[in-house]
């Protein structure tokens, strides 16, 4: 496929590593320009573009900016997207840390994606946000395997949320239907699931014993 990833941190290079190893047609931006992800691009065969034309013809995206980045994207930046894109969300809200306050997630009550969702214009799968990058590399294994790790997957698009979940599993995970965007804080920061390594029933049963409430530490 043609994935384009926007944002060449943690998770998103590991992302281009794997993507690409994979066979995958892969575009990667960042914030800073092209010329910045040389390295990257040599290492992996991916290839270099900047923020407006990473989502061209992609038939996956992959937003993993921090939050309060969001807003700044290029208006329209899916717009040449290929039908029936998928894109997936991985951001956290961290407000104290590094966001500052978000209205619409405070005082709204929208989930972190579904804000998302709103600053694109376009619905959003939400995965990847608990996961340690270093995982992505690490701990990929065969369908079957007892140790393989189980990733949860909110959204409300099934076609595209089936996307990634098949991707997903491509790169060496089982995957978890988390329900629609608006479940999506029961992988949010500070939830049973967020950081966990474990296996599709712990998965599903982190996710049930989730709350709703927002600790302090993680508002604005």
């Amino acid at each position: 496929m043609k994935i384009g990833i926007i944002g060449a941190g943690n998770i998103g290079g590991n992302l281009t590593r794997r993507l690409t190893a994979l066979g995958h047609d892969v575009s990667v931006a960042n914030s800073r320009g092209p010329q910045t992800l040389t390295e990257l691009a040599a290492e992996t065969g991916a290839t270099p573009v900047r923020v407006e034309e990473a989502a061209r013809g992609a038939e996956v995206v992959v937003i993993t900016i921090p939050l309060k980045a969001v807003p700044d994207l290029p208006s329209g930046i899916l717009d040449e997207a290929a039908p029936g894109v998928a894109v997936i969300d991985t951001g956290n809200y961290y407000p104290q840390q590094r966001d500052g306050r978000i209205a619409g997630i405070e005082d709204e009550g929208l989930t972190e994606s579904r804000w998302t969702e709103r600053q694109l214009g376009h619905p959003v799968i939400k995965a990847f946000n608990g996961t340690y990058a270093i995982d992505i590399l690490d701990r990929p294994r065969p369908a079957g395997a007892l140790d393989r790790m189980a990733l949860p997957v909110a959204g409300d698009d099934e076609a595209a949320k089936r996307k990634v979940r098949d991707l997903i599993d491509e790169l060496g995970f089982d995957t978890v239907d988390a329900g629609g965007l608006d479940d999506s804080w029961r992988q949010q920061p500070d939830t049973p699931v967020y950081g966990l390594r474990a296996g599709v029933a712990d998965v599903a049963k982190a996710l049930a014993e989730a709350s709703p409430e927002r600790k302090p530490e993680f508002r604005g």
